[in-house]
């Protein structure tokens, strides 16, 4: 008698087993995810109404994240997205980010036993041995600092460890991977953004940006930069992912790449369909990211007209092994994306899915250590890292007073 395979020929026991290790695995080395967008979710949905989603209750039928959810998968820090989408400018946007800040503190305050307060390496260690989630706040687009390196000193001062320099649209220093170049990467007050940053210990997040930017911040950044939430372009060939050559300049860099589970850049054959849809949202007057119940039904409308492309676990695996094979297993982590994408993988459609991962790549043989690394320790490095760095260049240089008009002319 042979024994029970899986849908995937997978031996049902060994991937029983597997799971058992996920989950023993992740006790000890939860998972640092770099990017969840539930404050902007929270937003849209209910305008900060915490009792109308309360994250001790089942939020399913509206979020991907709660808190059960949160601990069943094993999460053990969070950076918790401030975005604010790019059709707010100028002040606009500066007010919309800190009221996504305020939403993340008042999370935090709502739920103290769950979410521990986090701004460096420690403090996330610190929750781990308190039974905790570190709760981060990483910024979402290089527009949320209206050109100032006077906000972006006061972002920082407010908690907020990592910025993304671009969204979907550039920004007048930066160019984004989904816009019509324009700087060419990063312009000389550009570069000025990656010091200031390198110099308060905020990390570069180079997610959503051009290749051409990615190159420009690594040759100007002298501290390890991550991509929150980015998967490999050579096996999804989409430009929000990281080209190789990108990837192989981590090692020296020190940096982290954080694989996502956006379908969309996950699975080739979701990219067209994604556009499509996308297009759709906007014939029926919705933006293209949007998630509230409206727009959903009319997503669900278009796919039940054009059956969507399914990502799975398997592919996400498969951006992790060859991402490991690129830049190396120390430099790489997760960033799941959830709440703020429609779609989710299969085996990953929330946050209690990323022991089905972990599970997923010990059957392919990664080891424990290895484990250990992609979950925990590579996040907790470079956070540390970065935080050395900004401590150094502190004590020798003053904070910058330069205004994009004075680098990049008028």
């Amino acid at each position: 008698m042979t024994a029970p395979r899986t849908t995937d020929g997978t031996d049902a026991g060994a991937r029983a087993r597997a799971l058992e290790e996920a989950r023993a695995l992740l006790a000890d080395f939860p998972v640092v995810d770099g990017h969840n967008d539930l404050p902007w979710a929270l937003r849209e949905q209910v305008r900060y109404d915490f009792a109308a989603r309360d994250l001790a209750a089942d939020q399913s039928a509206h979020l991907h994240t709660d808190l059960a959810r949160l601990r069943a998968g094993g999460v053990g820090a969070q950076y918790w997205s401030v975005y604010v989408r790019t059709d707010l400018s100028g002040d606009t946007a500066v007010s919309a980010t800190l009221e996504q800040i305020d939403c993340v503190r008042q999370l935090m305050d709502r739920h103290p036993a769950d979410l521990a307060p986090a701004s460096t390496a420690a403090d996330l260690e610190r929750a781990r041995r308190e039974g905790r989630i570190a709760s981060l706040m990483g910024a979402e687009g290089g527009h949320s600092i209206n050109n100032s390196l006077a906000t972006l000193r006061a972002l920082y001062a407010l908690g907020v460890r990592y910025l993304t320099l671009t969204h979907n649209d550039n920004v007048p220093w930066a160019d984004s991977a989904t816009d019509v170049p324009a700087a060419g990467g990063l312009t000389e007050f550009g570069r000025e953004v990656v010091r200031e940053m390198n110099r308060l210990g905020m990390l570069v997040d180079l997610s959503h940006v051009a290749a051409t930017t990615m190159r420009d911040a690594l040759d100007t950044s002298v501290a390890p930069v991550i991509f929150s939430h980015s998967s490999a372009r050579a096996v999804c060939d989409h430009p929000r992912n990281i080209p190789d050559d990108v990837l192989e300049r981590l090692p020296a860099n020190g940096g982290v790449a954080m694989v996502t589970f956006v379908p969309k850049f996950v699975l080739q054959a979701a990219v067209e369909w994604t556009a499509a849809a996308d297009e759709n949202l906007r014939t029926h007057g919705f933006h293209h990211l949007d998630t509230t119940p409206e727009a959903m039904r009319a997503h669900r409308a278009f796919e039940a007209e054009r059956p969507r492309p399914v990502a799975r676990v398997a592919d996400v695996a498969d951006h992790l092994d060859h991402m490991r094979e690129v830049a190396g297993v120390d430099h790489l982590g997760i960033g799941g994306d959830y709440d703020g994408t429609a779609f989710t993988s299969d085996g990953l459609s929330d946050v209690s899915g990323y022991p089905n991962l972990i599970a997923e790549l010990r059957l392919r043989g990664w080891s424990r250590a290895d484990l250990a690394k992609l979950t925990w320790s590579n996040s907790v490095r470079v956070l540390a890292d970065g935080e050395a760095v900004g401590r150094d260049l502190a004590m020798r240089r003053a904070p910058s007073t330069a205004t994009l008009q004075a680098l990049d002319g008028p």
